[in-house]
């Protein structure tokens, strides 16, 4: 028990010893005149007094008075337990020698025999300590008014303070608004403080009690106290000027009360409050742009930084709630960081992202860190990792970007105890179930490019206003009206029983040489003889439908010449009939005979109808070259581009930098390809996405913009237009278009114009045909469904036609364009100076075409408001 109470007491007493260590500290202005007496104090705190206090004032400055030696006392009791505190002073008058900064030197003391020290203490001694106009008492030859009006603004002044003036977008600044002043102040009113336009500001101090300082400034005493400290972060490059500080101070003023000079006129002189208005300089600051080439994991950080990352669980389970909290550290813009992305595995649901700040006041503001928590579900078991979280920021003393990156996080997910669950005494197995969901999107960006080389066509080109538009369009008439006479032609020839025995002259000819032929194998001289007779008349009454009556050998002769038929066979068809009369009155001349001039008939009347099919062959060939000329000239002709080895060359070049990332390499590489007078939806469409991938977002909007209106089909192009539309800063409603014009345009759209031109030609060919079927058909009721359909093919033709034509006419009216710069003032009127702002529009923005006046377009946006803009800050779709 004893040894207990000596270890409690020995505590007791190093405590008491310790709580009752001496110090000594010192009190002493900052800044002093050349001339002025101020005080220098020495003061010992604790409860034993001081012994052999030593301290020179060393060669610097001079001792006017001293040392003057207090003590003070103070003795508290608080629930029993006593307190007591003792505090020795030693104060000192002193003059300063010269202007500079000097150290004090060190005191030094004894305290129950141990050496205390004091701290060196740095003093600032300026020229001038002169007092402003304002606190001195007024001369005998000055009015009362002379003295209210006689503060001089260098007696009282507003100053900001910069920590620089020269940054980069992004780069903290620190603002600090002081009042300095010479006179008594008794208050202040209509505090105006500035607004800071083109920063992002924060006051990180306030002050309500406003405190007062020593402070050098021009070497001269000021008293100066904060009046607001700001952090200022630049969002838009140039120069930017800082608005002045406005402030009402109440200044009291000593007034004489007149009359001759005495020592108390001190005591009888008036003091008057006056109102002082004290405004700060304005300041500008020169805010330089960002250097190109940020990566893509660049967040707006500008200074220096630091990130890490860890998970609010360690372990995990199936549909537990977790958090992944990444904190970025540092001196810089904190406030203004963005989150870094971070990608988690498909089955994590993630939800929003929380975010805290934790800046430092005594920095201003400009250090600290900032917390994103990502609250995440995970909905399937097994070992995930979390790939690198990358974060970026631009180091200001390096001059360049860095890139920061956690190590890969690795998360364990077990299986949930519900899934794992089966029935175990009952015997049986539960089914597993998988909770179905939709597909979730976990990103969106725009469409890859079209890699195959594209059909492409001089600028302008469009089918339906071509030459060869117009050749089908005609050969499609007169095709039909070909038809017509064809097929009215063919009907004739079915009515026509002359016709048809002629075509048949050949076929009865050879039907009677077949029975000609019996007879001769009978070897019946006059039947055969008759026979042939008949067939040869028969042949030639037929064929050149010549009547019996006018059947004369010199008349048959002549016909067949006159039908291209060479006169030897026209010889020798004489010669059989000659043959044919003569044996009806002659003797039998025998066999041989019969038999020759039964293969001299069969030859004759081959040849003869061989050559009269011969000629009509030739006149077909003809009018069949001639139509597939016709044919040949209406085909559109290829353009020779598409196929072209220098194209397709530069095509493959772009479509691999594309894939190979180097954005700028297929820009320039599609863009060389534009400047050679070709264009394509696709082409158009690939320059828009190269624009997207340098984050260009005003150019891919252009391209986009193009590739749509050479063909509003185009689905890649109208769904990366969706995409990067998304990211223009203005939203503008459209005023709604009429319902009728809206429903064409959306199915003019469906199809391109060259599209809907073959349509219109198809269509017409159907209209033909219908009207055909009503012209030709005997039945009344194909004639009813012709003429119907006659009309409704009519009705798609002209539709056809008109979209086409629609389309064409909206890609040569240049009346839309894309606002290029990042911010531009739309004004009233054509003019620069006399003009007023209606609105502002920012980069991106899609704007039509009223009229033009010089340089200054008369502009619509989609909402209906007009005004004027230079022609310089947009571009011509």
């Amino acid at each position: 028990m004893r040894k207990l109470l000596a270890i409690l007491f020995a505590v007791s007493m190093a405590a008491t010893g310790i709580s009752a260590q001496t110090s000594m500290r010192v009190e002493v202005p900052n800044v002093v005149a050349a001339d002025e007496q101020f005080n220098v104090t020495f003061i010992i705190e604790g409860e034993d007094s001081p012994s052999d206090f030593r301290w020179n004032q060393g060669d610097d400055f001079q001792l006017v008075w001293g040392p003057q030696q207090g003590r003070s006392s103070s003795l508290q009791i608080i629930n029993g337990k006593r307190t007591k505190s003792s505090q020795f002073t030693y104060t000192y008058i002193l003059l300063p020698k010269k202007t500079g900064t000097f150290t004090l030197p060190q005191a030094t003391a004894k305290v129950k025999g141990k050496d205390v020290t004091s701290s060196p203490v740095s003093i600032e001694v300026v020229p001038d300590a002169s007092s402003g106009s304002a606190s001195r008492p007024s001369s005998q030859g000055q009015s009362s008014a002379d003295n209210v009006t006689g503060i001089s603004d260098e007696d009282i002044f507003l100053r900001l303070t910069l920590s620089r003036t020269d940054v980069v977008v992004g780069e903290p600044v620190t603002a600090t608004l002081k009042l300095y002043q010479r006179v008594n102040i008794a208050g202040f009113e209509d505090a105006r403080f500035p607004t800071f336009n083109g920063f992002w500001s924060q006051e990180v101090e306030a002050p309500t009690n406003i405190e007062f300082r020593r402070e050098s400034y021009d070497n001269r005493i000021y008293n100066t106290a904060v009046l607001r400290k700001y952090v200022l972060i630049p969002q838009q490059t140039g120069t930017i000027t800082i608005d002045p500080a406005e402030l009402v101070c109440l200044v009291n003023i000593r007034v004489s009360s007149g009359g001759g000079a005495s020592i108390f006129d001190g005591f009888f002189d008036d003091y008057r409050t006056i109102r002082k208005r004290v405004t700060s300089s304005s300041y500008k600051v020169n805010v330089s742009p960002l250097p190109s080439g940020a990566p893509a994991s660049f967040g707006g950080g500008v200074g220096d930084f630091s990130i890490s990352a860890r998970m609010s669980k360690d372990s995990l389970t199936t549909h537990e709630a977790s958090s992944l909290v990444v904190t970025i550290s540092g001196k810089g813009n904190v406030s203004l960081l963005e989150a870094p992305k971070v990608v988690f595995p498909p089955d994590f649901e993630v939800y929003d992202t929380k975010v805290s700040e934790n800046t430092s006041k005594a920095s201003g503001g400009t250090s600290g860190s900032k917390i994103y928590e990502f609250p995440f579900i995970p909905r399937s078991h097994g070992d995930f990792i979390l790939d690198p979280i990358k974060y970026s920021y631009y180091d200001i003393n390096a001059g360049r970007y860095v890139t920061l990156s956690t190590d890969p996080i690795k998360v364990f997910v077990k299986k949930g105890a519900a899934s794992d669950q089966n029935a175990g005494g009952t015997g049986t197995v539960s089914v597993p179930s998988v909770s179905r969901q939709g597909v979730k999107s976990l990103g969106e960006d725009i469409r890859y490019i079209r890699t195959k080389l594209p059909a492409l066509s001089s600028k302008g080109d469009f089918f339906v206003s071509s030459a060869s538009f117009w050749i089908l369009f005609s050969l499609v008439i007169v095709c039909g009206a070909v038809l017509w006479a064809v097929l009215a032609g063919m009907a004739a020839r079915r009515a026509d029983v002359v016709g048809t025995k002629t075509r048949r002259a050949t076929k009865m000819a050879m039907k009677r040489l077949k029975a000609a032929e019996g007879y001769l194998d009978q070897n019946l001289y006059s039947a055969f003889y008759e026979e042939l007779h008949k067939a040869v008349m028969g042949f030639i009454s037929d064929k050149l439908n010549i009547p019996a009556a006018d059947s004369s050998k010199e008349r048959i002769s002549e016909i067949l010449i006159a039908s291209g038929v060479d006169s030897s066979l026209a010889d020798a068809l004489v010669g059989i009939i000659d043959a044919c009369e003569f044996a009806r009155y002659s003797p039998d001349a025998g066999h041989e005979a019969m038999q020759n001039h039964y293969k001299e008939a069969l030859d004759v009347i081959s040849s003869i109808d061989s050559s009269m099919k011969s000629k009509k062959r030739h006149d077909g060939a003809a009018r069949t070259a001639a139509m597939a000329l016709v044919l040949m000239l209406a085909i559109p002709a290829v353009s020779v581009a598409a196929g072209d080895s220098y194209v397709d060359s530069l095509w493959t070049t772009a479509t691999q930098a594309y894939a190979d990332g180097r954005w700028d390499d297929a820009l320039e590489t599609y863009s060389s390809i534009d400047r050679l007078g070709l264009e394509s939806p696709f082409l158009y469409c690939n320059i828009g996405s190269a624009y997207f991938k340098v984050s260009d977002y005003p150019h891919a909007i252009l391209y986009y913009e193009r590739a749509l209106k050479l063909d509003p089909s185009c689905s890649d192009a109208r769904y990366n237009l969706q995409v990067v539309s998304g990211l223009v800063q203005d939203k503008i409603d459209p005023v709604p278009e009429f319902l009728l014009k809206e429903w064409a345009r959306a199915l003019c759209y469906t199809l391109d114009s060259d599209a809907w031109a073959w349509i219109a030609l198809a269509m017409l060919a159907g209209t033909l045909a219908m009207v055909l079927l009503f012209l030709l058909s005997a039945s009344s009721a194909a004639r009813k469904t012709g003429f119907s359909l006659a009309i409704v093919f009519l009705l798609f033709t002209v539709s056809s036609f008109s979209f086409s034509v629609w389309q064409k006419n909206d890609y040569m009216r240049a009346d839309s364009a894309i606002v290029m710069v990042p911010v531009t003032s739309v004004k009233s009127s054509p003019s620069e100076d006399v003009s007023k702002d209606l609105f502002i529009l920012h980069e991106g923005t899609k704007v039509r075409i009223l009229d033009s006046v010089g340089e200054w377009r008369n502009i619509e946006l989609a909402d209906g408001r007009q005004g004027w803009i230079h022609s310089g800050d947009m571009e011509v779709i």
